[in-house]
């Protein structure tokens, strides 16, 4: 099984943001079952962290996590999932990141380590989204 991580709970580790050492216990127990992976998106996302390339790979292997860049199907997913809220009267004009972290989880890992901000349990409901807690 795999295990997809959002980039809220990498800003907040990151960051060193209250409840990131919680972040942190959740990302350790999920690993001992799965294997950690992170899209394109969340990448590009994270990477103003990180003075350099080099840097942001030892931190996401220090972590235990690797990068899994979304397929084709994924893709088309989260434009569907788009052109839902935008049906549905959202304003943004620009596709919204947590659609294809959320298309990328639900088609291509089996769960989400996610800070909801609402996209995701809203447009995505059937995907597993894991928080501190939650395990």
């Amino acid at each position: 099984m795999w295990t997809a991580i959002d980039s809220s709970v990498l800003w907040s580790i990151f960051r060193g943001e209250a409840g990131a050492r919680a972040l942190v216990d959740l990302l350790v127990a999920i690993r001992r079952d799965s294997v950690l992976i992170l899209c394109d998106i969340v990448f590009a996302e994270i990477a103003p962290f990180f003075r350099d390339l080099d840097d942001l790979g030892s931190k996401l292997e220090s972590l235990g996590v690797e990068y899994d860049a979304i397929g084709q199907a994924s893709a088309f997913a989260a434009g569907e999932i788009f052109k839902i809220y935008r049906r549905d009267g959202g304003t943004r004009i620009c596709l919204i990141p947590d659609f294809p972290a959320g298309a990328h989880a639900l088609h291509q890992a089996g769960c989400l380590a996610a800070s909801d901000r609402g996209y995701l349990s809203r447009y995505f409901p059937q995907l597993c989204i894991l928080t501190p807690g939650s395990i």
